[in-house]
């Protein structure tokens, strides 16, 4: 499939583009640069593109489901036994989340998934850990007993996403007239989620989803082909979208957090699932800077007639806000600007 392929939507003639990155991977003159055009084309516009040819094995990809359906299929006492922390590690049960955090107008109603969130797999000694810096707490695991393989696949899983979220890193920088490195030390040490979703069938209520309209809080996320459709897109100007199956491939899509470090240049696309006559797992990879990373607007994102719009923070202060929003009951407030 060649770079820029576009899958054509009804609603508002939209496109979310294709890109074929062996060309780039495999080193190949010039693909860089095309790649790189497709993906700010695709972010300016719509706020999601597919990547096919990425090198993560399929096998892989249907091992982390497998690990979805076997968690979930845990006795409820088991997973309750393992509740979300303030590291944003470990299970939320059905009906516990509620998406408050998104600049849209969002449901408020209680969300009809129940997830289990896995951050870097951190050692017990490591000096973050030991200095309790938020969000680089210790993962909260089932039983080995009852599961066995569950915590090396999610970890291996985990590692080949990261690996490929840092060689797409370049594609942003040249897409926005950085020096291709220029993300390089924003995302020593990213932080990174690996969410294990169960939808289970539903008959949803007014104003009740799967997971509400909302959009997400990352740099990017990668969201893998699904057997069993249920996710909707509505990019500005369209109606919602299904986003079509394309075996093989990953759905990407930015998030706030660059969406607020372009200067509201790159999209933040909201999204929804919906499920009905099925159970439905999914197992979106969140990918974004360090905790510890300030971020500014970047300097090819402003100028005399575009001055910043965002005040400069670090990751960590905008995930805690983010958060505290959605997961952890906090009263609404304000995003920070």
């Amino acid at each position: 499939m060649a770079i820029g392929t576009a899958i054509q939507h009804a609603a508002g003639e939209v496109t979310i583009p294709v890109i074929d990155l062996a060309p780039y991977l495999g080193g190949t003159a010039g693909a860089l640069d095309r790649a790189a055009a497709v993906l700010g084309d695709a972010l300016d516009r719509v706020g999601f593109f597919f990547i096919v040819g990425h090198g993560v094995p399929a096998e892989l990809v249907s091992q982390v489901y497998a690990q979805a359906r076997r968690f979930h299929a845990l006795p409820g006492p088991d997973k309750l036994a393992m509740p979300m922390t303030l590291n944003n590690t470990g299970y939320k049960p059905l009906g516990s989340m509620t998406s408050r955090a998104s600049a849209i107008d969002s449901a408020k109603k209680a969300n009809q998934v129940a997830a289990l969130f896995i951050k870097r797999d951190l050692p017990p000694d490591h000096p973050d850990v030991v200095a309790g810096v938020r969000f680089r707490g210790l993962n909260r695991w089932p039983d080995p007993a009852a599961l066995p393989g569950f915590r090396e696949t999610c970890v291996t899983y985990q590692r080949t996403m990261e690996t490929l979220g840092q060689r797409l890193l370049p594609l942003f920088a040249r897409a926005l007239d950085l020096p291709l490195d220029f993300f390089a030390e924003a995302f020593r040490d990213a932080d990174i989620t690996l969410r294990l979703s169960h939808y289970p069938p539903t008959e949803y209520e007014d104003g009740q989803f799967g997971l509400a309209p909302h959009t997400d809080s990352s740099f990017m996320t990668f969201l893998p082909d699904n057997d069993v459709p249920g996710l909707e897109i509505r990019p500005q100007g369209a109606d919602w979208t299904p986003a079509p199956p394309i075996p093989g491939s990953f759905l990407v899509n930015s998030g706030d957090t660059v969406k607020r470090w372009t200067n509201d240049r790159f999209l933040s696309t909201e999204h929804r699932a919906r499920t009905r006559g099925a159970d439905r797992y999914a197992v979106p990879f969140f990918m974004s800077p360090n905790v510890g990373y300030r971020m500014e607007c970047l300097p090819t994102c402003h100028g005399p007639a575009n001055p910043p719009r965002h005040e400069p923070i670090t990751y960590g202060e905008y995930i805690a806000w983010f958060t505290g929003q959605n997961y952890h009951g906090e009263d609404a407030a304000p995003p920070p600007r």
